[in-house]
């Protein structure tokens, strides 16, 4: 992963703007990231940033729908979106010849999304597709990222639904939509990203002809989603139709990943020295050596890492069969923790643990569409897309006794559990 000179600067209109070259190859990455995310949907409105995430390619001031597909495949490129629970990100990477095109196609939606209501109703319809598809109608949809946050938090923005609920999205509105997108996709609420084979000057000049007279809007102000955490264990029950085998999900707050990076990065080692690989703690206790479990991990966040500020989520899930009662299986999990609370873990065994953190960001970083997109979103988050190369060291440093620490901070007095039982099953 090249360590390159990153050039950021703020056009007169709020854009921040953040430039990556990287010669190796003669391709660029282009992204923008709005600083909106599951957590910034009005109530009532549950999956609207991710619906606005769809009609945001149904066509914009310049070009008609389908257009901007057209565009990017023929130039032979690739794109899509995703909306997270803090930030929408929109990307694209194409050949270095493709610069302009790209920086064209999205100032033109920053300035003026094309939403009629034939697109909003199509849009609704094929959201409501991709629920079916990927919760409704399959094993363990929507566990736990859907499922859990309910049990955990109390605060709608922490513990709605974020891909949304069927009839508040067909409820959407034309106006919900103009609301939406005057609020939340200002420029001076975006982040623009360009990595890959550029030149700094050239870069500039077309960023300030295209994105540079995108009408200025303030950015909203952005409320806190701090709550408190939970005063003793809550306990929250899902039947699902489709499930083989009972799960169980731990969910416990963690250390806001924003202002205690330090913190949060001890427990990012936590997790995979609990799951990551067969030679890590539960693995080899529930998988290995009693078997209580056919599936176990541990990871940081609903989605994953780096994608949400406070509160963010630490989590251990687990599929056993009904024969394994969950006590059991929660009993094992909680004395791992007191384990490596009373007794860090080793050097040794935190040096494999790292070394395999370190090479799977160099790995990921490698692609130029995933440094892309790191620079983006921890330019919104952290101010500092530098951050995708100091990682590594970052969590180089993690020390033992800061890993015993974070697993101390996991207390049974102070989580969410969740039981998925299959339907009909006699669990």
């Amino acid at each position: 992963m090249p360590a390159t000179e990153l050039n950021r600067f703020t056009l007169p209109n709020g854009l921040r703007v953040v430039l990556a070259p990287d010669a190796t190859a003669p391709v660029v990455g282009v992204s923008v990231h709005y600083d909106v995310g599951f957590r910034s949907e009005p109530e009532g409105r549950t999956g609207f940033a991710h619906l606005f995430e769809h009609l945001m390619f149904q066509g914009s001031e310049s070009l008609e729908k389908l257009a901007h597909f057209r565009h990017v495949q023929s130039s032979g490129g690739t794109f899509n979106g995703s909306t997270h629970p803090d930030y929408t990100d929109y990307f694209m990477v194409l050949p270095s010849g493709g610069l302009e095109r790209a920086l064209f196609l999205e100032a033109d939606r920053m300035r003026a999304p094309k939403i009629t209501e034939e697109n909003l109703r199509n849009q609704v319809d094929v959201v409501k597709e991709e629920i079916r598809l990927n919760v409704l109608n399959r094993p363990y949809g929507g566990f736990p990222w859907i499922l859990l946050p309910p049990v955990l938090y109390k605060t709608f923005p922490n513990a709605h639904n974020g891909y949304g609920d069927f009839t508040e999205l067909e409820q959407a509105d034309l106006d919900d939509c103009a609301q939406f997108f005057d609020t939340y996709y200002a420029p001076a609420n975006a982040v623009l990203t360009v990595a890959g084979d550029i030149d700094i000057e050239r870069t500039k000049t077309l960023v300030d002809k295209h994105f540079g007279d995108v009408p200025a809007r303030p950015a909203p102000d952005r409320p806190s989603f701090a709550e408190p955490p939970p005063a003793g264990e809550l306990r929250g029950e899902h039947t699902d139709p489709h499930a083989p085998l009972p799960a169980l999900a731990l969910g416990y707050r963690m250390p806001d990943p924003i202002n205690d990076l330090d913190g949060y990065l001890a427990n990012l080692v936590l997790a995979a020295v609990l799951s990551e690989g067969d030679g890590s703690r539960l693995q080899q206790r529930l998988v290995h050596r009693e078997p209580l479990v056919t599936d176990v991990n541990a990871a940081c966040g609903l989605f994953g890492p780096f994608e949400a500020r406070d509160p963010d989520t630490f989590i251990v899930t687990a599929v056993h069969s009904p024969e394994v009662g969950q006590d059991r299986v929660v009993t094992a999990v909680d004395e791992e923790l007191e384990k490596l609370a009373s007794t860090p873990p080793s050097d040794q065994e935190l040096a494999k643990v790292k070394a395999r953190w370190v090479a799977g960001l160099h790995r990921e970083n490698d692609r130029l569409i995933a440094r892309t997109l790191a620079y983006g979103s921890l330019e919104l988050l952290y101010a500092d897309p530098g951050l995708v190369h100091t990682l590594p060291d970052k969590i180089s440093a993690v020390t033992p006794d800061a890993v015993a620490a974070a697993a101390k901070a996991l207390r049974p007095d102070a989580r969410a559990v969740l039981t998925v039982t299959p339907a009909g099953g006699d669990q």
